[in-house]
């Protein structure tokens, strides 16, 4: 992890305000019981004041690093590291002492995103996995809202195959899919299920109304 992976995390994680977007869903649903499954990996959630106990970043977080082997299944908090990377760096060069080694076997460390089959699922994920089947678990039976901002076909098994199945199985599950490129949702889920195309401040603002 060098310049460019220091300076793009400093930015998108440490340097970013919250996205006005974020906030206007973070006002939605802070007075319901809720809970968020989501692949962003930028930490606008909890910019936008989301509870962290019903947030499940299943891709990984900007702000952690693994072993890149990886030897153990343990990440690291990349905050003051990165501040002093970004500080010293001169020439586009970080000084080569500040390259992040694993603390276990020495190779190079890297981000925790889940690129390949060498993502670390640590202690937290696996907790906030299970408060995710917990929620699921605590709303059978009951009326639940699946609201989808934005999931394609890059990684549909994460979210949008498993929302449709809930919506199908579950006569008190209805799906609220937003999506500029891919709004379609299966025949099956006629009269449960609706989609939008268009911007979405536009379509929270008249999901709120």
């Amino acid at each position: 992890m060098g310049i460019l992976w220091s300076r793009y995390v400093y930015v998108n994680r440490y340097k970013a305000k919250a996205n006005p977007l974020y906030t206007k869903l973070h006002d939605f649903v802070k007075h319901k019981d809720y809970f968020v499954l989501t692949t962003n990996v930028d930490h606008q959630f909890q910019l936008a004041g989301f509870d962290k106990s019903r947030l499940f970043y299943m891709q990984g977080d900007y702000g952690l690093l693994q072993c890149s082997v990886p030897c153990h299944n343990k990440t690291y908090d990349n905050e003051e590291l990165i501040l002093k990377m970004v500080r010293e760096q001169k020439d586009y060069r970080v000084p080569t002492q500040l390259i992040p080694k694993c603390p276990v076997c020495g190779r190079n460390m890297e981000m925790n995103l889940r690129a390949d089959d060498r993502f670390v699922q640590d202690d937290g994920w696996y907790q906030h996995a299970e408060l995710y089947q917990e929620f699921l678990e605590k709303t059978k039976g009951q009326k639940l809202l699946l609201i989808e901002i934005g999931i394609g076909f890059n990684t549909p098994a994460i979210i949008r195959y498993p929302f449709e199945k809930m919506t199908y199985l579950s006569k008190d599950t209805h799906l609220v899919r937003i999506n500029k490129d891919y709004p379609i949702y299966p025949q099956e889920l006629v009269g449960k299920a609706i989609s939008f195309d268009e911007d979405i401040d536009i379509i929270l603002d008249e999901i709120i109304k």
